[in-house]
């Protein structure tokens, strides 16, 4: 992509693992990157790591789950670098427990964030992508998606994820945007890590452990989504829409 041509993709979530990863991979590819995520000052290390590499990237700190932050955000995006012809809503979180054990709190916090969430940024973001005839918007699932002990709320989210995918490639197929969706299996991130803490497990223990139920033998890296992710977000993916591609090392049964 030359310069001239250089789109602007808004990565949620972008401080840190696969949406940095996602943020500094897209900005190899040409595009001009806006980091959001809920803490601004957060995404100074993959904006930084974007512009040493001779790329453009703006931090924008906003609440996904708020209409309000969302629409001030993509505005602000839309005027300091253009229009935000790609989207990647990956802003995610966990609140895992059993079901007897899960508050209200627990549920809605993780439908916000990942179901509203991507339904207010895409809103927002499509306006934009009609107006020029074009758009990518890859959305965020994950293997939980079939079914995971303990993450009822985050299995239904992601698989609602897949469903909202499927409707917006239907929408929006018309006015030259596409919608697809990437499924991580087990990737080594500060949410896994989080994981093997709560089950009283080393990091290293745990990914070991996860290996071993992996085809290729070894977990995820959040490059390994990105490069999936870049493969939606090209401008040659066109005639690909309404997709999830689960990026797990294997088939899942």
């Amino acid at each position: 992509m030359s310069s001239t041509e250089q789109r602007v993709a808004i990565v949620t979530g972008a401080a840190r693992g696969i949406g940095a990863a996602t943020a500094v991979r897209l900005a190899a590819e040409g595009h001009a990157v806006a980091v959001l995520d809920l803490d601004e000052a957060a995404c100074a290390g993959t904006v930084e790591q974007i512009t040493e590499q001779g790329g453009k990237a703006l931090a924008v700190g906003c609440d996904v789950s708020d209409s309000a932050q969302v629409e001030t955000a993509v505005a602000r995006v839309a005027e300091e670098l253009g229009a935000p012809l790609v989207l990647v809503n990956n802003a995610g979180v966990l609140r895992d427990n059993l079901l007897f054990k899960m508050s209200d709190s627990d549920w809605d916090t993780v439908m916000n964030v990942h179901l509203r969430g991507a339904f207010l940024m895409s809103r927002a973001c499509q306006k934009h992508m009609v107006d020029a005839g074009y758009g990518r918007i890859v959305n965020l699932s994950s293997s939980s998606a079939l079914g995971n002990r303990g993450q009822v709320n985050y299995a239904a989210a992601k698989a609602g994820m897949q469903g909202f995918t499927k409707t917006l490639a239907k929408e929006l197929g018309k006015f030259g945007i596409t919608a697809n969706a990437v499924a991580p299996g087990f990737i080594a991130t500060d949410m896994t890590a989080s994981t093997a803490e709560r089950v009283g497990m080393g990091f290293d223990d745990f990914k070991a452990a996860a290996a071993t139920q992996i085809p290729v033998q070894r977990v995820g890296e959040p490059e390994d989504i990105a490069n999936a992710v870049a493969f939606f977000a090209d401008e040659k993916a066109g005639f690909v829409s309404g997709q999830v591609l689960y990026v797990a090392g294997g088939p899942l049964n």
